[in-house]
């Protein structure tokens, strides 16, 4: 019986372990509104300056690195001569952090020879305050182009602009590198981008506002479906989320500030900010507003539906909208409104409309991230996050609290063992023999945590 009483105890107190475990606020959590949620499996990558010491990216790895003011740092990453590639840079400034116009990151793909793939630059526009930001670059195998079409390694350029003014503490980024799925024909593809699309903006929704609480990060957005969704958001604080829109279908988004509770009506210029990802993490669109202390929206302009001859159109927004998946909308608020309105968080309601039937992918097998399936739907009305939805029971939740599978794992094998101990200490001598510890190496827990 007493020791019955001592492994209850042992249990009580490992699974305390883990609850308190699962309480602590990671890396992703520092103080302030303003923290970004890295995903929790993200490797640690050093930037090199030396092309020829970059460190290589593995496809559909996150990663994590730092970059300084003026910094133009280098990644490696091995393509072949038939896929369409896509490399992601999100840069976070941290909360505290001051901006300038213009202020921002810039990236570039590169065959090693510094023959430029394709670039882009992301920056803070005239909100002029810190957030967190996204570009991102991509090859596309075209037939008759000579450039970057081969298979074999190449340069991922990262550059930091900032001005003298702004902060200069070190810049946390999250890279991502992915490549879309074979074509079931390319040759039936179209070659040029669309002629015209609905640009007409949505008519407002009228159903039930319903809550649900937006992620910290691209990793822990929060799933959405067609509807009026209200949260709150606090200056300086950036809320995300995701919504599936499959091929043929169309986005249209409203962010809809709530009036002051107080008398104050000081203006606040580019006071809120929503911006658009598509599911490569790449900037598609965004828009802003300003605030006077009444209520006050913003909407995202018409954009194309989902279509494959989107990536031949000039513009960065048309373009963008190239591929079917999860898109990400993320709700900023300036940390100025702080000044004249408190730092308590300001309701806010977004308001999402997806239009038109699904259309078939063009990919053969499975579309991976650039699909949307039922299951995708079904996370969508839940209003689960990636990880959630990838994961079931008790294992959920501590998803949620942001720890990670090798530490669950090594917490599990913990109390096994520790059973396992209690139960050979006190067998008697003649008796069964003892439980060993499990067969089998530890998991080792993902690096950058």
């Amino acid at each position: 019986m007493k020791r019955q009483r001592n492994r209850g105890r042992v249990v009580a107190a490992v699974l305390a372990a883990m609850c308190a475990v699962a309480a602590l606020p990671g890396q992703a959590y520092a103080a302030g509104p303003g923290a970004y949620a890295f995903d929790p499996d993200a490797k640690n990558v050093q930037g090199a300056t030396a092309n020829v010491e970059a460190s290589e990216l593995d496809e559909g790895v996150p990663y994590r690195s730092t970059i300084r003011p003026g910094e133009k740092l280098y990644y490696r990453v091995t393509l072949d001569d038939v896929s369409a590639a896509y490399v992601s840079a999100v840069a976070v400034p941290g909360d505290s952090g001051k901006v300038a116009y213009g202020d921002g990151i810039n990236v570039s793909l590169r065959e090693t020879d510094d023959t430029q793939c394709s670039s882009a630059r992301a920056n803070f526009g005239a909100g002029e305050y810190a957030r967190p930001i996204a570009a991102y670059v991509s090859r596309t195998v075209e037939e008759g182009s000579t450039i970057c079409q081969e298979s074999g390694q190449y340069d991922v350029l990262v550059e930091r602009e900032s001005k003298d003014a702004s902060n200069t503490d070190a810049w946390e980024l999250e890279l991502r590198f992915l490549q879309e799925p074979r074509l079931k024909s390319a040759a039936a593809m179209p070659t040029d981008g669309p002629d015209s699309w609905p640009s007409a903006p949505a008519k407002p929704l009228t159903g039930e506002q319903r809550k649900r609480s937006g992620g910290a990060g691209y990793s822990e957005a929060t799933s959405l479906e067609n509807g009026r969704w209200q949260d709150t958001v606090a200056p300086g604080q950036t809320r995300f989320y995701r919504v599936p829109v499959d091929w043929g279908q169309q986005i249209h988004a409203t962010a809809g500030l709530s009036n002051s509770t107080g008398d104050n009506k000081e203006f606040v210029g580019n006071a809120l900010t929503l911006s658009l990802g598509n599911p490569a993490q790449g900037h598609v669109s965004d828009a802003t507003l300003s605030y006077s202390g009444g209520p006050a929206s913003a909407s995202l302009r018409p954009l194309p539906p989902v279509a494959y001859r989107n990536r031949f159109d000039p513009s960065p927004q048309v373009s963008s909208m190239r591929f079917a998946g999860w898109y990400y909308l993320s709700v900023s608020l300036s940390p100025k409104l702080k000044e004249s309105y408190g730092d308590e968080p300001i309701p806010f309601e977004l308001a999402v409309q997806v239009k038109n039937d699904a259309e078939t992918s063009p990919y053969e097998g499975d579309a991976g991230v650039f699909g949307v399936t039922d299951q995708d739907r079904e996370v969508a009305r839940k209003g689960k996050t990636a990880r959630e939805a990838a994961q079931s029971g008790p294992m959920t939740v501590v998803a949620a609290a942001g720890i990670g599978t090798g530490s669950v794992l090594v917490l599990g094998l913990g109390v096994w063992t520790l059973l396992a101990r209690r139960r050979a200490a006190g067998a008697p001598a003649s008796g069964s023999p003892a439980v060993g510890s499990p067969a089998g190496g530890g998991h080792q827990p993902p690096q950058g945590r």
